[in-house]
Parts: C-alpha cells; structure tokens; sequence
C-alpha cells in the first residue's frame, strides 16, 4: 500500500473525544483495520463534516474559499500528506500543481483535509506517522462479518476510552 514512504488514507469519520471534547478526525488505512486518529479544532470538525454530510451553503466557507482561490489561480489540489508528528503535534502538506509545476505548501493536517474533501484530492500519510500514531482496531477484524453499524459502534466505545497521551 505504501508508495515512496506515504499510504494512502481516507476519512473514516469524526468523533469526539470524552477526556477533552475535543474533534479527533479518524483516516483509515485503504484495505486494512489501521487508523490514524489526528485530534482537531471545533471548527475544522465542523467544516469537514458539513462537506462529508452533503451540506451546501450559499457563501464560501474559510475552506470553499480556499480552494476557490486555487482554483481561479489556474491550481488544483494534487494531494495532501501528513508528514510528520513533533512533541504530539501533526503537519501536513498541500500539494498544489499550478502550470504543470507541483507547488508544496504546509498546512495544518485539519485544514489540509477541509481542502482536501472539498476539492477530491487524495490523503496520503508518511508511513513514519502511521507508524509512531497509527492505531489497530482488533475488534474490527474479529467482526468482520457484522454490520457496520455495530462495528462503527465497537469503534466509537474504543475511541472514547483513549485519549492524546496514548498516542505518545
């Protein structure tokens, strides 16, 4: 799965951590049970969850205006990347292409992925960061024929049960 040390993710959900009430946005590892929770702001959260749920407004929001100016600058999202984890705290790279040249800007990995479900671009993480963060959900293999729902739910009492520190 992995290519030049990056696997590619995808959004698996946002759920909300009980020790602090803050966001943690879930990535998954494609085809396998490995996660990669990344704990964000309120209002990141709430950005990426309207645009997962569908949700249209009739102003840009900070994250449609961000891609609307890449885009009217003749760019389009190639990717974004986690690429590191320093002293519990995630950064992430927007890969822009502009003019058949790739343009690297760094972001925070929330905002990275705000831009990223709006404008389709695909998730990479750093097989480092999964490494060091990245989380097995056992129970997920052991339910393999269950319904999502109950294993979303074997997930969401996991999720509740650990906190930042266990990450360290």
């Amino acid at each position: 799965m992995s290519a030049n040390g990056f696997t590619r993710m995808s959004v698996y959900g946002i759920n909300l951590d009980l020790f602090s009430s803050s966001p943690i946005v879930i990535l998954k590892v494609e085809d396998e049970n490995r996660y990669l929770p990344i704990w964000i702001g309120q209002p990141e959260a709430r950005s990426i969850l309207m645009k997962l749920q569908n949700q249209e407004f009739s102003r840009p929001l900070t994250h449609d205006l961000a891609a609307n100016i890449m885009t009217e600058m003749g760019g389009s999202l190639e990717r974004i990347t986690v690429t590191e984890l320093r002293d519990s705290t995630f950064f992430a790279t927007l890969h822009v292409e502009i003019e058949g040249r790739t343009v690297e800007v760094d972001s925070r990995p929330s905002d990275a992925i705000a831009i990223a479900v709006r404008t389709g671009a695909t998730i990479f993480a750093s097989d480092t960061v999964i490494e060091e963060a990245g989380v097995v959900f056992e129970e997920a293999e052991a339910m393999e024929d269950a319904p999502e729902e109950e294993v979303v739910d074997k997930f969401k009492d996991w999720m509740n049960r650990v906190s930042p520190d266990d990450f360290k």
